[in-house]
């Protein structure tokens, strides 16, 4: 077989990686269900056209066709990869609304594609972990600020194994749209994706693109990059914006779910999130509340999880169901994590234990020692060959196993080796017991 050239975007990891990304995986799925979100899986097509309806996305999606499929078949027998987990979720929820309890809190992790140029943080196949709350009827707005909070509570948890600190920044899509209609402008949708270009392209590019795009004037672009400028961690964002002179209904309702919103989280998760009022997220379905999470020292690979309220995303056409959620962009944030060296796994294999073979006639004494160990949860494998013992000790160590096994022999009892530290001692398999750091593999702060 010829050798086979390796797909950017695509990313396998090696088995201390995947060790890395199952643990983060484990912790966010726990932090979820601690919060009461249960966990639901969508199959990964779409027809093409409901892909399509989310917006400008027609590059991203990668489609599905059978070989020998025919050419002539409509288009809306077309099926998609989905690019992101919120478009199948809406359908879901559709689909099984009689069958839901509302509000609907889920959480699913599942692998996305995009046919997008890969680069640093992106990918065309990647790991999202998504949460969501969907009403049916009017969704509280505690839920928007319990998003962040939930998202603050699994980053804190990963700071054991070496991850840096987040940065929650929050914006209220009610406060720029109310002060832009109090300013005059027209364009809102136009103007909050410039804003969102801000970091890009900074303020003297956004004012130009909101002058010649958007309509705005001089002093209309002023006042939307003064906006922009705001941020704070309490109430006195909201002394900073009506301090801009700007009146308009939306923009008071906005300020006050804002302010809800950081005080609440401030109280759970103090230090985490902050108002950052040039936070936009130029898709136009966001109505309310919106996030963007970056690591603290990494802000050059952009947000790690995002999301916001949606009041009409999911909708039958007789009924419209309102949510609220974010996504963890999982692949994105594995890899600066491992490329980053930042942090890794103890051994990149679960066993504990090696079990020794003296010779091929004995293979089952090992083989029922193994099965003892784990019938008591202690990971074991058995030699692969009855090789002298040191080729088997060093098959264990070349995998990261900790210990070998050696099965007693001429009426002597088992005794089970150390391999790191030397130290050899008897053991039983129905009471030996590995260090409880040694038992599974361990994600820790890279030295």
């Amino acid at each position: 077989m010829s050798r086979i050239s390796p797909l950017s975007g695509f990313p396998e990891w090696l088995p201390n990686q995947r060790i890395v990304e199952s643990h983060i995986v484990s912790t966010l799925r726990r932090i979820f269900e601690l919060h009461g979100y249960t966990e639901i899986e969508t199959r990964a097509v779409e027809p093409l056209e409901h892909l399509l309806a989310k917006g400008e996305t027609s590059k991203e999606v990668y489609l599905l066709r059978r070989l020998q499929e025919d050419s002539q078949a409509p288009e809306s027998d077309t099926l998609g990869l989905h690019f992101d987990l919120t478009v199948p979720f809406a359908r879901y929820v559709i689909e099984n609304a009689g069958k839901l309890h509302f509000p609907f809190k889920r959480y699913q992790i599942q692998k996305v594609w995009r046919g997008e140029r890969p680069q640093d943080g992106r990918f065309r196949e990647f790991l999202q972990a998504d949460i969501d709350v969907v009403a049916d009827g009017e969704l509280p707005f505690h839920y928007e600020a319990e998003m962040p909070i939930v998202i603050a509570t699994a980053f804190e948890q990963l700071r054991a194994i070496g991850m840096p600190p987040v940065k929650i920044s929050v914006n209220n899509r009610k406060v720029s749209q109310g002060f832009y209609q109090g300013i005059g402008l027209d364009d809102i949708e136009g103007t909050l994706r410039t804003i969102d270009k801000l970091d890009k392209i900074g303020p003297d590019g956004v004012r130009e693109l909101l002058i010649s795009e958007n309509g705005a004037s001089e002093e209309q672009a002023e006042a939307a990059l003064a906006l922009a400028a705001i941020s704070g961690e309490d109430s006195r964002i909201a002394d900073d914006v009506r301090a801009l002179g700007v009146s308009h209904p939306l923009l008071d309702e906005g300020l006050e779910e804002l302010v809800r919103l950081v005080e609440a989280a401030a109280q759970r998760v103090p230090g985490v999130v902050h108002a950052d009022l040039k936070i936009a997220r130029g898709l136009d379905y966001y109505t309310g509340s919106v996030y963007e999470t970056t690591l603290v020292g990494h802000e050059s690979l952009g947000s790690i999880c995002s999301g916001g309220r949606y009041d009409s995303l999911a909708s039958d056409g007789k009924k419209t169901y309102p949510g609220v959620g974010i996504s963890v962009g999982v692949t994105r944030l594995v890899s600066r994590l491992l490329h980053q060296n930042l942090v890794t796994a103890t051994r990149s294999t679960p066993t504990a234990v090696l079990v020794a073979v003296w010779d091929e006639e004995d293979r089952m004494v090992s083989e029922n020692i193994a099965a003892a160990l784990r019938g008591r949860g202690i990971a074991a494998d058995v030699s692969p060959t009855a090789a002298k013992l040191g080729r088997q000790i060093r098959f264990a160590d070349r995998r990261g196993i900790p210990f070998v096994w050696f099965p007693g022999r001429d009426h002597a009892g088992d005794e089970v080796k150390d391999i790191r530290s030397g130290e050899q001692i008897p053991a039983e398999a129905s009471t030996w017991h590995p260090p409880a750091e040694d038992l599974t593999p361990r994600v820790v702060a890279a030295e």
